[in-house]
């Protein structure tokens, strides 16, 4: 079968390799869509970060580079491994895609995404997206009934918004501040409005500010390339400042400007994976009371996503701006991803030459 492996900084290539084997406790997937995320830029351009290094085995799936990339796909059940008795084939389903080890103290807390051995299905190993099959233990595969599978791409990355949700602490009524309106923050925003937000973001490009009006996921869009940021948000409050903010972007101008525009009490969220060190103001944390805080990927997540979705609160299909074959990965998703970004939102690959469509 095709995959994309990830062989080097810069090289991915698309390679035959053979088709994953069924196991007790597993369910085979053939790959409907995949969605090209942050992560999988960041491992072509600065990795292996995540992928396990040449000499370096993960050590849950105990795979090193080449390794099949991505982690955010929809596809369909084709077999059941034994012991799985509540799933049927031909139903389409999404993958919650971890390794954890079930042993170590974050994982026996249930808080499984900071096991401290975690590792990601398509980039510690154990197949990926890019690909036309994959087999994955049941317990990280998640029905998702009428909802369209390309549009099921796109659930693994709003769970990442809707964990970040939840970790906020926000509630219906609340002020939220995104700073990025990459697909995350945009994502993330959808789920915010879901749940009964005011949303500002902040975002310089004009296609995903235009994404962000036009989806409705925003109630105020701001450009920092021309509005004061901080003022306008206290303009927006009535002087007293968002009362929850993101940070989606990675940029540390954006970080400084929400320890501004936040509250004093505030909460401030870090979603995004940084690839330096940021700097922050300590005694804006401390004088105002800030609190900061972490989120990584999902935990116990999904569920209430796929509900989202399903209920008609979080309209996914125009998050979508290009699909595109597997034979086109490189040329038409990483590069228009990396050097062409203003221009996308969210790109999905499909395994099948045939099945290209550009929206």
């Amino acid at each position: 079968m095709k995959a994309a492996r990830f062989h080097g900084r810069g090289d991915i290539r698309i390679d035959d390799i053979s088709e994953p084997e069924l196991r007790p406790g597993a369910v085979a997937i053939d790959i409907a869509w995949c969605g090209i995320c942050g992560t999988d830029l960041h491992e072509y351009l600065e990795g292996p970060i995540f992928i396990p290094p040449t000499g370096h085995p993960h050590p849950l799936t105990h795979e090193t580079e080449p390794v099949t990339m991505g982690h955010e796909f929809s596809g369909t059940i084709t077999a059941l491994g034994d012991g799985v008795t509540d799933l049927t084939v031909g139903e389409n389903v999404v993958v919650e895609p971890y390794f954890v080890c079930g042993e170590c103290a974050p994982c026996k807390a249930g808080n499984y995404n900071l096991c401290t051995k975690m590792g990601f299905i398509g980039l510690a190993g154990g197949g990926g997206g890019l690909s036309e099959k994959i087999v994955v233990e049941r317990r990280w595969v998640h029905p998702i009934g009428e909802i369209p599978l390309d549009q099921a791409a796109l659930i693994e990355p709003l769970s990442v918004g809707h964990h970040a949700f939840v970790r906020s602490g926000a509630k219906s009524g609340d002020i939220a501040l995104v700073g990025g309106a990459g697909p995350i923050g945009l994502l993330l925003a959808a789920v915010l409005k879901a749940e009964g937000l005011t949303v500002i973001i902040s975002e310089p490009s004009a296609a995903r500010k235009a994404k962000a009006v036009s989806t409705g996921v925003a109630d105020h869009v701001l450009d920092p390339t021309t509005d004061d940021i901080v003022a306008r948000v206290l303009e927006l409050t009535d002087g007293v400042g968002a009362d929850v903010a993101f940070e989606c972007s990675s940029i540390n101008a954006v970080l400084t400007q929400l320890f501004d525009a936040v509250r004093p009490a505030g909460v401030i969220v870090n979603v995004s994976i940084w690839s330096q060190p940021a700097t922050i103001d300590m005694q804006k944390l401390v004088l105002k009371e800030i609190d900061l805080r972490g989120t990584i990927a999902y935990c116990n997540d999904h569920p209430a996503t796929i509900t989202l979705v399903q209920e008609g609160k979080v309209n996914l299909a125009p998050f979508i701006t290009a699909k595109i074959p597997l034979d086109r990965l490189i040329d038409e998703g990483f590069d228009t991803l990396i050097n062409h970004k203003e221009t996308a939102v969210k790109i999905i690959v499909h395994p099948d030459s045939t099945e290209e469509e550009n929206s």
